[in-house]
C-alpha cells in the first residue's frame, strides 16, 4: 500500500474512532430532549420510543410554568456574567505577570498557585463557607462571584501558558517606543491572547451557568435561586413528571451548546496554542 493511500486509511479510521466516541456524549442528550417532548406514559416503555408519540410541545410551556423560570434565569444569568467577567479581568493579568514580568518570589508564588490546584473543592468548603458567613454574605449570590475576581488557579496556567508562547520582541519593541507596562499588556498581549481568554471565558460561563454545589451552599432564599437549583426543586415537587424536568433541562443545555456552537474554533485556538511552550 502506498503512503498516500495508507494516510487516507488512518485519517478514516480516527474519523471512524471520533464518531463512535462522539455517540456516547450526543446519546443522552438526544435521549433528554426526547423525553421532554413525551407523553407522560410513554417515559418508561419498553422497548423505548425515541420519537415521541405524539410530540408534547406543552411540556415546557408546563414547565415554565410551574416554577418561578424567568426570575431563575434571571438570577442564573447575571451570576454567570459578572462571574466570567471577573475571570477574563483577573486571570489574563495575573497569567501575564507570571509569563513575563520579572519579580521576587514569582516562581515560589506560580508553585504556590499549581498546588493549590491539587487540592480538593471539598477540602476549602468549610473554610470558605465559614469566612463569608463571618462576611453576612451567606445569602446572596457574593460568595458566588467574589471568588472569581482574584483569579482561578487552572485559569491562571492555561494563560500563563499561552503568554509564554508569545515572542518577548513585540514587548521590548513596545518598551523602546516608551509605552508603559500596563499600556503594552492592555494594548498588546491582551488582545493577541484572545482566543485563550476566551476559551477561559467560555469554561467559566459554563462551570457557572451548571453550578448546583455553590448555589445549594449559599442561597438561602427562593427568590435568589439559580436554574439548577430550581430544577432540584422541581424534581422534588414533581418526581414523577419526566417529561417536564427533561424539558427544564433541555432549556438549560441549549444556551450552552448555541453558545460553543458559535465560539467553538476560538475555543480549540486557544486550547491548542496553550501548551506551545512552557
Amino acid at each position: 500500500m502506498n503512503p498516500t493511500m495508507m494516510k487516507r486509511w488512518k485519517h478514516s479510521l480516527g474519523h471512524l474512532v471520533l464518531i463512535l466516541s462522539s455517540a456516547f456524549f450526543i446519546i443522552p442528550f438526544i435521549w433528554m430532549v426526547s423525553t421532554s417532548l413525551k407523553p407522560i406514559e410513554q417515559v418508561f416503555t419498553f422497548p423505548p420510543e425515541w420519537i415521541p408519540k405524539p410530540f408534547e410541545w406543552e411540556n415546557y410551556l408546563k414547565a415554565i410554568d410551574y416554577i418561578p423560570f424567568w426570575k431563575y434565569l434571571v438570577n442564573t444569568t447575571g451570576i454567570t456574567v459578572v462571574s466570567t467577567l471577573g475571570v477574563v479581568l483577573s486571570c489574563p493579568l495575573v497569567a501575564y505577570s507570571f509569563a513575563k514580568l520579572k519579580w521576587r518570589g514569582r516562581n515560589v508564588l506560580f508553585a504556590a498557585t499549581l498546588a493549590v490546584m491539587m487540592i480538593p473543592g471539598q477540602v476549602t468548603m468549610i473554610p470558605l463557607f465559614l469566612i463569608f458567613n463571618k462576611l453576612g454574605m451567606v445569602g446572596t449570590s457574593f460568595p458566588l462571584i467574589i471568588p472569581q475576581f482574584f483569579g482561578v488557579p487552572f485559569y491562571i496556567f492555561l494563560l500563563r501558558q499561552f503568554f509564554l508562547g508569545l515572542p518577548d520582541s513585540l514587548r521590548e519593541a513596545a518598551k523602546m517606543d516608551g509605552a508603559s507596562e500596563w499600556r503594552i499588556y492592555w494594548q498588546i498581549m491582551l488582545p493577541l491572547a484572545k482566543p485563550a481568554v476566551l476559551a477561559v471565558g467560555l469554561f467559566q460561563l459554563m462551570a457557572s451557568w451548571t453550578d448546583f454545589l455553590g448555589p445549594l451552599l449559599y442561597l438561602t432564599s427562593e427568590d435568589s435561586y439559580t436554574l439548577s437549583l430550581a430544577l432540584q426543586q422541581f424534581q422534588s415537587k414533581q418526581g414523577s413528571e419526566w417529561s417536564l424536568m427533561m424539558a427544564v433541562s433541555t432549556i438549560m443545555t441549549v444556551p450552552i451548546i448555541i453558545l460553543f456552537f458559535f465560539l467553538q474554533k476560538t475555543f480549540i485556538k486557544g486550547i491548542t496554542f496553550s501548551g506551545i511552550k512552557g
